[in-house]
C-alpha cells in the first residue's frame, strides 16, 4: 500500500523527509500500543527485534517504561501469591 503525504516546504528540505515521517509514524504507533515492536520494526524495514530496540535506544526512547500502574499490579500480584510454608 502506498500512502501519499503532503509536507510543508520547510520539512521537505530535510535530508530524508520520507524516512523521518515513516520513523515518526512507527514510533507513535509503538508508543500508543497500536503497533507491536514487530510491526513497527517491520514498517521500518528491520529484520529483527534487536534492530528496532537499537533504533529506539539511539533516540533515547524507553521501551514501554515501567509505570505506577505496573508497580501497583506487581504489588497486588505479590500479595495474592501463597506464602511459602517451608
Amino acid at each position: 500500500m502506498e500512502i501519499i503525504v503532503d509536507l510543508p516546504n520547510d520539512l521537505t528540505r530535510r535530508p530524508d523527509p520520507a524516512r523521518e515521517a515513516l520513523e515518526a509514524l512507527a514510533i507513535a504507533g509503538y508508543r500508543t500500543g497500536k503497533l507491536s515492536a514487530y510491526q513497527a520494526g517491520k514498517l521500518l524495514g528491520f529484520t529483527s527485534r534487536f534492530q528496532f530496540e537499537g533504533f529506539l535506544k539511539a533516540r533515547n526512547i524507553l521501551d514501554h517504561s515501567y509505570s505506577h500502574e505496573d508497580l501497583a499490579d506487581d504489588v497486588n500480584t505479590l500479595r495474592d501469591l501463597p506464602e511459602n510454608t517451608e
